[in-house]
């Protein structure tokens, strides 16, 4: 089996056997649940996130909570390290990519590892069409939760991430000038893989929605594919790539490509979140209001484990 084509879901375009080549192109963090992550995934659960909190390591010293500060310029650096109690990732200063995005396998009920450091992502990276980011670098850290936003010549870019072991607990967010598109390049780590879910394929009768299993404000909605991804190690690894106002580009069992719109948004949703059945995002890319989130339970159809071989998505690489 060299290839598996999967239909597209309600709000992206996939084409997992064709890669198209890229072109040019906390009061903040309630963003999080006004946008991507509202959309796809409830806040991470109170449980997950219990005595995390990051700290931002650049060259000339870490920031901790409660931290709301502007870096200069000449005190970035090329990269610097974001670490929590859950979660760890490097960033490139000069496009705000992540690289090593790994869940630590500290101590937690919502631990997905098995107490076992694990690295999901290789690298998360935006393409800013040459342009390097070089202004200031606003830093927020509160609780759990960290902001990060720099500018270059007519873009910007922003990441809002949660330390937690699993939920909505990160996204990327560009903003463009010419309000063109910014595409990103998701690889995952050695040993992480894309899977077309099964149980999306063949999910329960419906209604999935019916009083009193869920709450009164529950919104049916249909089951579309899905893709996940997971690996071998961790019965409860489970994730997914949460885009709103984005394009699924191309699909491979190891690495994703997203056009995003300026404005839009690129996430990330780990455990029971990424295997709910939830409506598609809308496409707002400002002053998101209420009815942009989550406001019912929805059903979780989980995943196999492992992962069958004809579910998971091949080559690897383009």
């Amino acid at each position: 089996m060299n290839s598996r084509t999967v239909p597209s879901d309600a709000s992206t375009a996939f084409s997992p056997t064709k890669a198209v080549p890229l072109r040019v192109p906390l009061a903040a963090f309630l963003a999080l649940s006004l946008g991507l992550i509202g959309q796809q995934a409830q806040a991470a659960k109170d449980a997950g996130c219990e005595g995390g909190g990051f700290s931002v390591v650049l060259p000339g010293g870490t920031l901790s909570s409660p931290t709301d500060t502007v870096v200069p310029a000449s005190s970035v650096g090329a990269s610097f390290l974001v670490q929590g109690k859950f979660v760890r990732f490097e960033v490139d200063a000069t496009t705000l990519g992540v690289r090593n995005y790994t869940l630590t396998g500290a101590a937690n009920p919502l631990d997905m590892t098995g107490g076992v450091p694990t690295t999901l992502f290789a690298s998360k990276t935006p393409n800013l069409g040459g342009v390097a980011l070089n202004g200031k670098l606003t830093v927020e850290v509160e609780g759990n939760d960290v902001l990060l936003q720099r500018s270059g010549p007519g873009v910007s870019m922003k990441i809002q991430a949660k330390d937690c072991a699993q939920g909505g607990i990160f996204q990327m967010e560009p903003a463009r000038a010419d309000g063109l598109p910014t595409d990103f390049i998701h690889v995952l780590a050695e040993g992480v893989f894309y899977f077309d879910n099964p149980n999306f394929r063949n999910p329960p009768p419906l209604p999935l929605c019916t009083p009193p299993n869920f709450t009164p404000q529950c919104y049916p909605v249909p089951v579309t594919p899905r893709i996940n991804f997971g690996n071998d190690l961790s019965s409860r690894l489970v994730g997914r790539d949460s885009p709103q106002v984005a394009t699924r580009i191309s699909q491979f069992g190891g690495v994703s490509v997203w056009r995003v719109s300026s404005g839009g948004r690129m996430g990330g949703v780990l455990g029971e979140d990424s295997v709910e059945v939830a409506p598609p995002p809308t496409n707002c890319v400002r002053n998101c209001q209420a009815q942009n989130r989550v406001r019912g339970k929805y059903p979780v159809l989980g995943f196999p484990f492992p992962v069958p071989e004809a579910s998971r998505l091949t080559p690897r690489f383009p």
